[in-house]
């Protein structure tokens, strides 16, 4: 049972794999549906205080829609000025190009990957070999043994 336990959650943490925002490549644009970021300028503040708060540094999201003035994304979270964050819930905001000093597209990151399995299977030996070996605890507990000072003696 243990052992099943441990694979599932190593498989699940390798599966899983880790992402990473990386700066969209000058002029290329994310593809509709990819989860994106967008570092937000002052004047982009001032435009969207009255619709997310006025301390937004970036906004991340799904791309739901993009033409050469505006993004339109699906607002998945909020990173403020301050070091705040704000959870959205899929929220649709129009942000306008200008607004925009960086834009990022999450991506698949294959060295935190490999580093997330490795500690993963790191856990998995561990409590396999903990299981296999056993805790180093006897099984049943031990009686005292009888010493020069002391004798034991049955009850009648």
């Amino acid at each position: 049972m243990l052992k099943r336990l441990s694979l599932v959650v190593a498989a699940a943490a390798v599966i899983s794999g880790c992402y990473e925002l990386q700066t969209a490549a000058t002029g290329v644009t994310p593809t509709i549906g990819s989860e994106i970021a967008l570092d937000v300028n002052d004047m982009g503040r001032v435009a969207l205080g009255g619709q997310m708060g006025p301390e937004i540094a970036q906004i991340e999201g799904r791309l739901l829609q993009r033409d050469s003035s505006e993004y339109f994304v699906g607002v998945t979270l909020v990173h403020l000025l301050r070091g705040g964050e704000q959870v959205w819930s899929g929220e649709k905001i129009h942000v306008k190009s200008e607004f925009v000093t960086s834009v990022y597209e999450k991506k698949f990151s294959r060295g935190r990957s490999i580093a997330l399995g490795s500690v993963g299977l790191a856990g998995v030996v561990a409590l396999v070999t903990r299981s296999l070996l056993g805790s180093g605890a006897p099984d049943t507990p031990m009686t005292p043994v009888d010493t020069g000072h002391t004798q034991r003696r049955p009850r009648r």
